[in-house]
């Protein structure tokens, strides 16, 4: 198991490189986080949905993704309150507080979903979530030592040395944890170091020395990680948006509870653009060729958000400076006349004006949807793949967007081609389309392979973790965890 000592250290991404170096070995391995928290999620083969990092830790280890790889998904709503999913399907909503109590009936779908996975694999790359000092919430853990202890899974811990402090990070988390605990953890690593790596021996020593673990390694800082999709908004790129260096700018519009923002990682490569995610605070600039409105985990909210910024008045001025809007999911919604939540799934209960710039009208209710779909769009027939996850039917709209594969209408384009919405997540993600929406704002010449970009960047990142993780040894501390009761 990889836990932090902190959020954001690179857990994720050493299990992806972890699962993809052992993979190649020839080893069945399976990633499993027990606990995620992210508004980015991927749909599974069997109809559920689970972080996004654990989707691309399965494609590390060549393996379709599945619920049980992340059994236990927040999504939040709110600054105190989180949608809950349990083996990819939502339970409900719970605050903070609420969650707390909550945890220990989850632990019980946690390891249910462990043991299928081990059942199935040779060795399990596991992640924590946080911070495993955050020692307030220990006695209702399942994420960290909670899990660790429930399945006897030894634990490696992973500080960050870029962020600064990483010497009392870890012999500090060994500080305040509970011995028994601490008896779980059988090494260390030092993660995204920049420079000379024999500076830092006698740190490695120092940490050593004091916590009585092993050091496996010192893990130089991987120039590629931003290749890779991030896991949440604290991956989230920022860039300034003054100036311009020429190229077409895309813009997208990040409020508060931004959602599968990863989706336009694709765009972030592309040569021929330069994206930028803009916060509340930054007004639309006057050279955007294209803006676009992503999916949200709570769209009202965000609606308001939106408003608050000014992006209502500065959407107005681009469509006037000749400029194109697409909206996707929650997005999509924003753009129609009116979202109405009955039932108050996702907040307050109440319905609210959109921006009206599309001839649509939502109602939030009924089950999530959660699929996989393709298609191709209206009228141009240029083919796409991609996924729906919403909850909610959105009505109206004289011009259909896409064409889906069974044969239904999906989003809508005003009569001038200038302001497109849909359901489909991913849509940037797939060359042809992404080339197909880059042509309508005149850019031409896109030579990205997204796939086969992301595919090749797991496998250096597997030859970098290599070359500084002692693996064989990481490999050897590995054990039959506690319910299993067969090879």
């Amino acid at each position: 198991m990889i836990q932090g000592t902190g959020s954001d250290v690179g857990k994720s991404l050493l299990v992806a490189a972890l699962a993809r170096a052992f993979t190649r070995r020839g080893l069945r391995v399976r990633p499993f986080k027990p606990q995620n928290m992210s508004n980015n999620a991927a749909v599974t083969a069997d109809g559920g949905e689970i972080g996004r990092a654990q989707a691309l830790q399965a494609r590390a280890a060549r393996i379709g993704p599945s619920v049980h790889m992340n059994p236990v998904l927040l999504k939040p709503q709110s600054e105190i309150g989180s949608q809950v999913v349990v083996q990819g399907r939502v339970v409900g909503t719970a605050k903070a507080r609420e969650y707390q109590a909550m945890k220990p009936r989850l632990l019980g779908a946690v390891l249910e979903s462990f043991e299928k996975l081990a059942g199935e694999a040779d060795l399990i790359l596991v992640e924590g979530a946080g911070s495993a000092s955050e020692v307030n919430l220990r006695a209702a853990d399942i994420a960290n030592m909670g899990f660790a202890r429930a399945a006897d899974v030894p634990v490696v811990l992973v500080g960050d040395i870029d962020r600064g402090g990483v010497i009392a990070s870890l012999v500090g988390t060994q500080a305040v944890i509970d011995p028994s605990d601490d008896a779980m953890i059988v090494g260390f690593i030092v993660n995204r170091f920049r420079g000379d790596p024999t500076l830092f021996a006698d740190g490695m020593k120092l940490v050593a020395r004091h916590t009585g673990w092993q050091s496996l390694g010192l893990v130089p800082f991987f120039d590629d990680a931003h290749r890779l999709p991030a896991e949440d908004a604290l991956g989230l790129p920022g860039r300034s948006v003054a100036g311009s260096d020429g190229r077409p700018r895309i813009v997208v519009l990040a409020y508060p509870r931004i959602a599968n923002f990863d989706e336009f990682d694709p765009l972030r490569l592309e040569k021929h653009v330069d994206l930028v995610f803009l916060r509340p605070g930054e007004p639309i600039p006057g050279n955007a060729a294209l803006v676009i409105l992503p999916g949200s985990k709570a769209t009202i909210a965000d609606l308001a958000a939106l408003r608050v910024a000014g992006w209502d008045i500065d959407l107005k001025a681009h469509l006037h400076r000749g400029g194109h809007i697409l909206g996707i999911c929650g997005g999509y919604q924003m753009l129609g006349r009116r979202i109405s939540d009955p039932d108050g799934i996702e907040g307050p209960a109440g319905s609210v004006d959109g921006l009206g710039l599309l001839d649509v009208d939502t109602v939030l209710g009924g089950d999530k949807v959660l699929v996989e779909t393709a298609g191709e769009t209206v009228p141009e027939c240029v083919p796409f793949k991609g996924y729906e996850m919403h909850v909610g039917r959105t009505t109206g709209g004289l011009r259909p967007l896409l064409r889906l594969a069974n044969g239904k209408h999906d989003g809508t384009i005003n009569d001038s081609g200038t302001v497109a919405g849909c359901y489909i997540h991913g849509l940037l993600s797939d060359d042809r389309q992404r080339q197909h929406w880059l042509q309508r704002i005149g850019v031409s010449g896109s030579a990205l392979d997204y796939e086969a970009d992301v595919d090749a960047t797991l496998d250096r990142l597997a030859d970098h973790v290599e070359e500084h993780l002692d693996c064989d040894r990481l490999l050897a501390l590995a054990r039959v965890p506690k319910f299993k009761t067969s090879d």
